[in-house]
């Protein structure tokens, strides 16, 4: 049965069949999500005033609607619902308790499924800034978000110590994400806790490189293990490594004629990475002259070892593109987020779910520009973020009042 002051609606549709979240549509499209909720395991068994699928739109319009109430999101996803019938039809929403159970009906899982089964590179061949010697600039970074301050999260995720001891105000959670530098598209992502670490994370979504890739990393992700493991999936490496004391230490081979050098690279611990077969890397030392007294050496180790296909200089020029995976988190945490700092979930699932929300809602942003980009024959870079963000929200009511 409806809960009370739910207003059915004057036609026999379902809301999950007339809710509208306009340009969100066409990348996270109602059938896919239903699919997605059915391998799950989250489809109604009886009739809902909100379905599954109404909740996993809801997810995403939370990362849109980052300052407004339960209520304030629902009433801008239904809001397309009156334009949709030609104003015939008005609806009374649910309340703040009934939204909150459905949320908790639906879970995490929908939306980080759902996410997979989306996500991936959106550069096309013409695109700019997304390709370097035929291969596709990807790069590997994380974040931590403040999540809000409750037993359960702070006994879930954990939170980061600060001086004399104390501990920060807000536990967090950590997130590792691969973006394609060009689109600043994020195609993938694992979310843990504070005390997991960007490797350990790393670790769990390497499988989503393929042959044709080019990953930048900085100097905080180098391991032996992690290198090994990176470079079975076939795609090529150029990553950042640390000059100090401890840094790993490469076996010279021979010199090359743009002043780099093949190595030999293979740990000394455990005693079984002294066994394996050592790791042939191509070694680019340089500096940049910025004007400051102490210039800072900079050391990259990549897989693409032929200078005659791509030289020292344009490899260490295309690592400053490591620096979009930050712009997006940026995106992400500053523009999309908005001022509200700390995620309003109350429990660990349910963040989970705030968080894969927030990907997926940054993800179609971004599949947005690059298609307005591609029509105007733009940059995506050039493309505002802040614009498009606004032109997402003010769709939302009114499908098809946009177009790239």
């Amino acid at each position: 049965m409806p809960r009370a002051g739910w207003k059915k609606p004057e036609s026999d549709r379902r809301l999950s069949d007339l809710v509208s979240v306009g340009v969100l549509t066409r990348v996270f499209p109602p059938e896919l999500v239903d699919e997605v909720i059915a391998g799950i395991g989250r489809t109604e068994q009886r009739h809902r005033s909100l379905p599954a699928r109404v909740m996993a739109y809801f997810s995403i319009g939370m990362a849109l609607y980052s300052e407004g109430s339960y209520e304030d999101v629902l009433a801008q996803l239904t809001d397309g619902l009156s334009w949709a019938s030609g104003w015939q039809e008005s609806y009374s929403p649910p309340s703040k308790s009934a939204i909150f159970q459905a949320r908790a009906r639906l879970g995490s899982e929908p939306l980080a499924a759902l996410f997979a089964r989306v996500a991936k590179p959106i550069g096309t061949d013409t695109t700019p800034g997304v390709w370097l010697a035929g291969r596709r600039l990807v790069a590997i970074d994380g974040m931590c978000l403040d999540v809000a301050d409750t037993s359960a999260n702070d006994e879930h995720f954990g939170r980061p110590g600060v001086n004399k001891g104390e501990q920060a105000a807000f536990p967090q959670a950590r997130v590792v994400a691969l973006a394609e530098c060009g689109t600043h598209a994020v195609f993938a992502a694992e979310i843990g806790t504070y005390s997991q670490s960007e490797v350990t994370l790393t670790d769990r979504i390497l499988d989503r490189l393929q042959p044709g890739m080019l990953l930048l990393a900085d100097r905080g992700f180098f391991s032996y293990a992690l290198w090994r493991r990176a470079i079975a999936t076939g795609a090529d490496l150029l990553w950042r490594i640390r000059t100090d004391k401890s840094a790993p230490q490469p076996t010279h081979v021979h010199d090359l004629p743009d002043g780099s050098w093949l190595a030999h690279l293979r740990g000394t611990m455990p005693a079984a990475q002294r066994r394996q077969e050592p790791m042939l890397v191509r070694v680019i030392d340089y500096t940049i002259d910025d004007g400051r007294e102490n210039i800072d050496t900079y050391r990259l180790f990549t897989t693409l070892l032929d200078p005659a296909a791509v030289s020292a200089v344009d490899l260490a020029a295309a690592y400053t593109q490591r620096w979009e995976v930050e712009l997006t988190f940026d995106e992400l945490k500053t523009h999309q987020r908005g001022p509200r700092t700390v995620l309003r979930s109350k429990s660990p699932d349910l963040v989970l779910q705030e968080i894969w929300g927030h990907l997926c809602c940054h993800y179609a942003i971004r599949c947005l520009m690059a298609q307005a980009a591609a029509h105007s024959g733009h940059d995506p870079d050039r493309v505002s973020f802040v614009a498009a963000l606004r032109i997402t929200r003010q769709t939302l009511a009114h499908p098809g009042a946009f177009s790239p």
